[in-house]
């Protein structure tokens, strides 16, 4: 219930004090390429519910046909605008409206694909029974990403084999010993990492 008003709050506090700088980012997007402003996707939430994931768009138009995930620091189907939204997680701030509308909490696991979902293990599954959020801590580990994928000969099967793995058992941990007061120095630790590293997105 406090992790639920908490949401609510900051997340619709949000939304207020951001709406400026958030019209101002979607004018910029249109602007820089074609396409919409939102990039909607399709992700796994709790209990196995799919909702749609919002975000600012930062690849060009019909780019995930080329595949889901984004590759090195300079995948070309990311915009000129994208990149910096990216480097500064600003592309994520949308999802302040999943969490208003309540499919997704600040602090939970990344929520995933239904292609990658169906290769959970049962135990890897129980990620599914808390809310997804906008950070944790695997993205905390694992904040340079796309840059770890790259070094992949094979990027898609490093990140089933190696990447997902790692980040769930991170996940499973966090879900074991979760409470407010850690969700809470995730959010400021998470803050501190976009900050202070040469970041690319959560994916």
């Amino acid at each position: 219930m406090l992790k639920r008003t908490f949401d609510l709050i900051f997340s619709l506090a949000g939304l207020l004090i951001l709406f400026p700088f958030l019209f101002i980012f979607s004018l910029i997007i249109i602007i820089d390429s074609k396409g919409g402003i939102f990039f909607l996707q399709k992700r796994v939430g709790k209990n196995g519910k799919d909702f749609f994931l919002f975000k600012f768009r930062t690849m060009h138009k019909h780019a995930e046909k080329k595949g889901l995930l984004t590759i090195g620091e300079k995948d070309d189907r990311i915009t000129n605008f994208g990149f910096f939204l990216r480097k500064y997680k600003i592309d994520e701030l949308p999802q302040l409206l999943n969490i208003f509308i309540g499919n997704m909490s600040f602090v939970g696991p990344r929520p995933e694909v239904r292609k990658y979902v169906e290769m959970y293990s049962e135990e890897q599954k129980l990620v599914l029974t808390v809310k997804p959020g906008i950070t944790d801590v695997a993205s905390i580990e694992y904040i340079n990403e796309n840059e770890i994928l790259a070094k992949y000969e094979n990027p898609e099967e490093g990140y089933i084999s190696e990447v997902m793995p790692a980040k769930l058992k991170l996940n499973l941990q966090y879900i074991s010993k979760r409470n407010f007061a850690k969700d809470i120095g995730i959010i400021f630790k998470t803050i501190g990492k976009i900050f202070l590293t040469d970041t690319e997105p959560l994916t």
